[in-house]
Formats: C-alpha cells, sequence, structure tokens
C-alpha cells in the first residue's frame, strides 16, 4: 500500500491533463441520476420484476461497472461531488438539505443555525463547476430534474453554468403539483417560478429529449444532465395523481409502484438514445446512467448489506453504465473503482476541457481505464457521515475496505470475497487496518483545512 501522504499528489496524477479538441471532436454529454436506486433495480444488475429494455441497451453497447458508488449515502453531497468534481466535504456539504439537515452558515464571523429549512443554504454560485467548465468550451449546457443544491435563486442552476433548467429545485415534492409536504412550491422554469400539469418524470423525460433534438440538429456539442426525482419518496406511479401528498402519507407505496417509477425512467433513457440516433450523433455521445446512492424503502440492494442513509455497500454501491460507441468497448463488465466525481474528470477529459486553476479534481477520467490504454487505476476513497446522532466513517483501498461505525469496534471487510460485508477481518490483518486508519486521517484533516462558509451535516 502507498503512503497515504502521496495521496492527494496520486489523485492529480492520475487525472492527466485534458486534451484539446477540436468542436468536430467534441461528444455530446448526457448523465442520467437515479435518485434512491436499489443496486438490483434495472435489467443489467439482475432486475427480474422491472423492465428495463432501454437500460439494457445501454449495458449491451456500453460498459457496467459493478464496483461503482456514490460520492455520498444521501442526495445533496453527491450532487455536489458531481457538480464540482471534488470531495463535498470541501465545501462542507456532508448531507441532503431538508427537514433532516444539521446545518450552520457562517455570517460575519459567526457560525449560526438558519431559521429557513429552504432558502438559507445551498452550493455558492462561485464554485467551480462541470457545466461552467464545458459551456466555456463551446458546449449546450441544460439540466432537467431534482437540483437539490439550493432553493434560493442565488443557487439555481443558471448561475452554476447551465443555459436552460427545468425541474424541482427541493429534495422531493408531489410528483403531480410538484409541492414539498409544506405546501413550498419546488417547480421552476430557469428562475421563474412555473405551475405545469403532468407526472414529474414525463415532464422531465420530454424536456430533455427536447434539448437533445434541438441541439443536436444545431450541431453544436451539448451537455444533457437529466437528475430525475423518481424513485424517492413520495411513492406515486405514473397515472395516478390522488391522494396529494403529506407528511403523513409520503412513504405509503408499493414494490409494484416503485417498479413503474423506475420503468418511467428507463422510457426516458428511451427518448433520449431515439433523439440522438435520429440526428446521427449517437456514435459521438457518451451516456451515462447512475444513481445518487444506495437504495431506500422498495429497493432491492441484494447482494449487498444495509441501504440509503448508511456507508454499508447498500448505501453506497450504485449502478454505473456508460455508453460511447466511438470509444468505449461493447458490452463490457468492469470491476474498476469508480465514484460519482470520476465522471466530471471524465466529461471534462472527453471536452478536452480543463478546470480553473486552483481547482484540483478529486475524481479520475475513467475512459482510459475502460478502454485498457491505461492500467487499473490504484486508489484510495473515503465516505463519511459525521451527524449528531450519527457517525460512520469509511476508507477504501483495493479490496479493502475499513468501517468505523460510530465508534464502537473496528471493522475490515475483503469486499472481493465478501461483498455483504459479514466477516470482520480486522484481527486477522491489523497492519491493514493501521494503514487505512492513517489514511483515513491524512484525508480527514485535509478536509478540515478547506475553508468554508457553510456546514450540512
Amino acid at each position: 500500500m502507498k503512503s497515504p501522504h502521496l495521496l492527494f499528489l496520486l489523485a492529480g496524477l492520475c487525472i492527466g491533463a485534458a486534451i484539446p479538441a477540436s468542436a468536430s471532436e467534441k461528444p455530446n454529454i448526457v448523465f442520467i441520476l437515479a435518485d434512491d436506486l436499489g443496486y438490483a433495480d434495472i435489467g443489467p444488475m439482475g432486475a427480474k420484476d422491472i423492465a428495463t429494455p432501454n437500460l439494457d441497451r445501454l449495458a449491451a453497447e456500453g460498459v457496467k461497472l459493478t464496483d461503482f458508488h456514490s460520492n455520498a449515502p444521501v442526495c445533496s453531497p453527491t450532487r455536489c461531488g458531481f457538480i464540482t468534481g471534488r470531495w463535498q466535504q470541501r465545501v462542507g456539504f456532508e448531507w441532503a438539505l431538508g427537514f433532516s439537515a444539521e446545518s450552520e452558515k457562517l455570517v460575519e464571523g459567526e457560525w449560526i443555525k438558519p431559521t429557513d429549512m429552504h432558502g438559507a443554504i445551498g452550493l455558492p454560485a462561485t464554485t467551480p463547476g462541470i457545466a461552467k467548465m464545458l459551456r466555456s468550451g463551446g458546449y449546450a449546457t441544460g439540466a432537467f430534474g431534482k437540483w437539490h443544491l439550493g432553493f434560493a435563486d442565488e443557487y439555481n442552476p443558471l448561475h452554476h453554468g447551465f443555459e436552460e433548467y427545468f425541474g424541482e429545485l427541493l429534495g422531493h415534492a408531489d410528483y403531480y403539483r410538484h409541492e414539498y409536504y409544506d405546501g413550498t412550491h419546488a417547480l421552476r422554469d430557469g428562475l421563474d417560478p412555473v405551475k405545469k400539469e403532468g407526472y414529474f418524470t414525463d415532464l422531465i423525460n420530454e424536456r430533455a429529449a427536447a434539448f437533445v433534438k434541438k441541439h443536436a440538429a444545431a450541431k453544436r456539442p451539448f451537455f444533457c444532465y437529466v437528475p430525475h426525482l423518481a424513485v424517492h419518496a413520495p411513492f406515486q406511479p405514473p397515472g395516478r395523481p390522488e391522494p396529494s401528498v403529506t407528511k403523513a402519507n409520503m412513504y405509503d407505496g408499493s414494490r409494484a409502484i416503485y417498479a413503474a417509477m423506475v420503468e418511467k425512467i428507463d422510457e426516458g433513457v428511451g427518448m433520449i438514445l431515439a433523439e440522438l440516433e435520429a440526428a446521427g450523433v449517437a456514435e459521438d455521445t457518451l451516456i451515462v446512467f447512475s444513481s445518487d446512492n444506495g437504495g431506500e424503502r422498495w429497493s432491492d440492494n441484494r447482494p449487498l448489506f444495509h441501504h440509503k442513509a448508511t456507508l454499508w455497500e447498500g448505501g453506497i454501491r450504485v449502478p454505473c453504465l456508460m455508453r460511447w460507441p466511438a470509444r468505449l468497448p461493447k458490452g463490457k463488465e468492469s470491476a474498476q473503482l469508480g465514484i460519482t466525481m470520476d465522471l466530471t474528470a471524465t466529461f471534462a477529459a472527453a471536452a478536452g476541457v480543463a478546470p480553473p486553476a486552483g481547482h484540483v479534481f478529486d475524481g479520475i477520467d475513467l475512459v482510459p481505464l475502460l478502454t485498457g490504454e491505461a492500467p487499473a487505476a490504484d486508489r484510495t476513497l473515503f465516505w463519511r457521515i459525521d451527524r449528531s446522532n450519527r457517525k460512520m466513517r469509511v476508507v477504501r483501498h483495493g479490496k479493502w475496505k475499513y468501517l468505523d461505525d460510530g465508534g464502537t469496534m473496528d471493522l475490515l471487510f475483503d469486499l472481493e470475497a465478501d461483498l455483504g460485508e459479514r466477516h470482520n477481518l480486522h484481527y486477522t490483518h491489523p497492519e491493514i487496518v493501521a494503514d487505512l486508519k492513517e489514511r483515513l486521517a491524512t484525508w480527514e484533516a485535509e478536509m478540515e483545512r478547506e475553508p468554508k462558509t457553510f456546514r450540512v451535516r
């Protein structure tokens, strides 16, 4: 194992310099992000009771990553990790915005606890992000779906480099009324609050497909980010607008309802593929599908242990499919260790753009690893829950995963032999535990040194 003191240097070296590309060489990029999707809830990952023919096609015509992870076990921090391409802990985003968040904001040198659940905190628009980088490289940029990185106008996707945005700003809302359980209206077209009839997943699918059609016809490279609300609660299937959502009934549902919600996501994937093919640009489009964290109720996380909001594999290991016929192999399954923020570095490299000075990606470009142009990356990844009522810390290196569950004991798992995390091996490999704990301490010290204006835990 490499010294933890080389960790951050190695991360930077793995990324490599972005290769400039002419406009004609720039691939289109589409990133479809499901919410709270179980590891085994799509056909390529073994689902038998949910039909996902379009996701099946992505896997058959591209690469399926079996050891891919979300940046966090809940929504907002993973989305932050993707937008910035860095550990979300660097800016202070460690938990999801909303009623369960433990939030602080730095005001005139003092840390205060905001009383505004929705509007007080978000990802500052001054933060470098992937949409800004791609837009500077000539890309049309659009986001369609759940934002969850700030409700106030100052945090709107339009201020984060997206030329077009349509979706809901909060963490969840009624799929038909587009309101939070407290009545806050979440639907926006750009900066404008809008009233629009329709099932939210359908509305997102339609707008995303229209964006792809428009820019493919214009022969302008585009980045289409589609962060779905589905299959996050409330569990409302297509075609059933009643009853309206309340705090009491928000989690009512069934596996059949959940399946119908997943199938609507798959339908949107098919709509985007159809537009790409009609425009003749499917070969030169990188499409990625993943989830922002592990599955919750009604989901199937097998063979993983536990679920969303934990750092067991069921909370952070997620499906990831990548299709780019011009570059990636067809029908490949890869065990390359990956994480959401790798997609940021991957997209930037594919487009030939680089982050601004001082903003170093923590993720790496996956394409050379998946094509065989570069050897498998030797990596160390970290996760943390640092809430008042729950503390978990994880470090992963190679097949080894060290987990500190609230300071109760040292847990060490060999994920190659024990994916279900049932056999604690800390007593047989004390030297590995010591090494991983040192890496974790080094990482936490680095995150603590980063200046912050807010904390969400």
